[in-house]
């Protein structure tokens, strides 16, 4: 990856991150599903932390379609896909001892999720 020089961080940051666009795309799921994150482990940037690959949650919240950071950070496009906000059990994600009452909402793209 290259390095990013002070000079170029204000053009970095306006070329964008993870912009909502404006793009007909069907969405994969709806509130409600079950869902499982994939076990990935790209070279690069990636919004799905470690904690939560191959767990299962349920869409929460459809956010729409957004520019996708993992590729456009790595200067490969912006690959625009849907947005969910996945609420995981926090035992599904820290196992028996955690509060039964308890859950963490992630934002996540549809390249990190499968059906259930």
């Amino acid at each position: 990856m290259p390095i990013l020089k002070a000079e170029d961080v204000e053009a970095a940051l306006k070329k964008g991150g993870s912009a909502r666009v404006d793009v007909e795309i069907a969405p994969r799921f709806k509130v409600g599903d079950p869902v499982i994150t994939r076990n990935i482990n790209p070279p690069g940037h990636t919004r799905l932390p470690r904690y939560a690959r191959r767990r299962r949650g349920e869409i929460a919240i459809a956010h729409g379609v957004f520019v996708f950071p993992d590729s456009n950070a790595a200067g490969e496009g912006q690959n625009p896909q849907h947005l969910y906000s996945v609420r995981f059990t926090a035992r599904e994600l820290w196992g028996a001892e955690a509060s039964a009452v308890d859950a963490v909402h992630l934002d996540l793209f549809d390249d990190y999720l499968d059906p259930a």
